[in-house]
């Protein structure tokens, strides 16, 4: 039984960082996903590929998974790049390619 400790990244339909900050603890598969014979959905028998944990931080996910005996991987996350950005850019004289509708 294998886990993964990480931060899942924000939704491609976001645009705030709201429910970005939880760390989770999810279990990897044990066995493969296999097509179901009547209705072709991946499925498992692995019932723990099903769990989620979450967690405050990473020290409490790391916690659990060592008091429980679980193995365990961290998978830091990437440092955020902001580009700053202003609407009067589009209207620029310099611009490299005209703005047009």
């Amino acid at each position: 039984m294998r886990a993964r400790i990480y931060i899942p990244p924000k939704n491609a339909m976001q645009s705030g960082c709201a429910n970005t900050h939880q760390w989770v603890l999810e279990y990897e598969l044990a066995s493969p996903r296999l097509p179901d014979p009547l209705m072709g959905w991946a499925s498992t028998d692995d019932t723990l590929s099903q769990v989620q944990l979450e967690f405050e931080t990473k020290e409490q996910a790391v916690a659990y998974a060592q008091k429980n005996g679980i193995e365990y991987q961290v998978f830091e996350p990437a440092p955020a790049t902001v580009k700053p950005k202003a609407y009067a850019d589009n209207f620029r004289y310099d611009r490299k390619v005209p703005w047009t509708h």
